[in-house]
């Protein structure tokens, strides 16, 4: 019998790749387990960064979403007496969840397993034991168990607080676009940057809990820029290099952390006009991240009780459905009911979004 954390749920794991910098400076995806496809391996060499500056930049934990597939991966640098002839090397983790945490952790135990051992034999045995028993246990290398990495802490673990002090009222914009599920884009020169500020945005519309919507690690390239247009309808999606400020294709909402700047892209500006309810809900926003009493968790909890009263006044529009869970609302109706025109405007794509206006 598996262990608690083991079978179904172990099985959101997809694969482990190992890659290598080595002394003549040469970078190779060099081993996986089970194998990862060439289209896979060419992103994962491309993500480790190991073929872009000497020497690489170190990091605790670089992570992206790429077709609904979720990397991790955790640099090592090596150093002094080794079993290993490399500079460094890469473990990376693919699965079919939202965890930094839990594959950071995962990923830490099997880079001090590999280093020590120089065997990616070691690191697979440790890996299957995560697969099949929830678990790998070592009093050298460290202890990894599943269980200690609930979904929903991995949603919490959101400093939302961080991104509504930083834009002050204007974080209502975000809010918008969010709600409306419109393509958001946030630049800065560094990937860790725009990982922390990313992870904490799809908290902003909690009542979806929905995190496939995040991209928080995306270059510029056809291959990864055409599957993110492809995807979901709206998205959030982290970029490390300037010129995505010049890619309207990629987003209503451009955010510049390096210049704390918010820009909505001329196409979007109708759909985005903010009015009295955008005021309310972004002074309860910044008086929640205001007060220092106040957790990400419990500001998450004071914007999801405004969203569901918003969501209320939508649902109180609805026309008789037939017993169906979904309220089903007509633009003509939604007009009878006065709104002043930026909130009738808000709520008629909002409508749209959560798929309750009827064409």
């Amino acid at each position: 019998m598996a262990a608690p954390g083991g079978s179904a749920e172990t099985q959101r794991l997809h694969s482990i790749g190992l890659i290598e910098k080595d002394v003549n400076g040469e970078t190779l995806w060099v081993w996986s387990y089970p194998s990862i496809t060439p289209e896979l391996r060419e992103l994962m060499l491309r993500k480790c960064r190991l073929q872009e500056e000497k020497p690489p930049p170190l990091y605790n934990l670089l992570y992206g979403q790429y077709r609904k597939l979720w990397f991790y991966m955790v640099l090592t640098a090596v150093e002094g007496a080794s079993v290993l002839e490399v500079t460094h090397f890469c473990v990376v983790l693919l699965a079919k969840e939202f965890n930094p945490e839990k594959y950071s952790a995962l990923s830490r135990v099997l880079s001090r397993i590999y280093l020590k051992s120089g065997s990616p034999v070691a690191m697979m045995e440790r890996y299957l034991s995560v697969l099949t028993r929830g678990g790998c246990q070592s009093e050298e290398n460290g202890t990894f168990l599943w269980r200690d990495y609930p979904q929903r802490e991995a949603y919490l673990s959101a400093a939302v607080k961080d991104v509504i002090l930083r834009f002050g009222m204007e974080a209502v914009i975000l809010y918008t676009a969010l709600m409306l599920k419109r393509k958001v884009a946030v630049y800065h020169p560094r990937p860790d940057a725009v990982q922390e500020f990313t992870r904490a945005l799809p908290a902003l519309v909690w009542h979806r809990q929905d995190w496939s919507i995040l991209h928080p690690y995306v270059h510029l390239s056809s291959d990864e820029t055409d599957a993110l247009k492809t995807g979901t309808a709206g998205f959030v999606a982290g970029f490390h290099d300037p010129d995505v400020g010049n890619r309207p294709d990629l987003y209503d909402v451009f955010v510049n952390l390096a210049e704390n700047s918010i820009t909505v892209s001329p196409s979007a500006k109708e759909a985005m006009t903010l009015g009295k309810l955008h005021k309310e809900i972004g002074q309860l926003m910044l008086q929640a991240a205001e007060d220092p009493e106040k957790s990400d968790s419990q500001v998450i909890k004071d914007i999801c009780v405004k969203t569901r009263d918003i969501i209320a006044v939508l649902s109180s529009c609805a026309e008789e459905n037939g017993g169906s869970e979904r309220p089903t609302i007509t633009l003509q109706r939604l007009k009878q009911q006065k709104f002043p025109p930026a909130t009738e405007n808000f709520l008629i794509h909002l409508a749209a979004a959560e798929n309750f206006l009827l064409t």
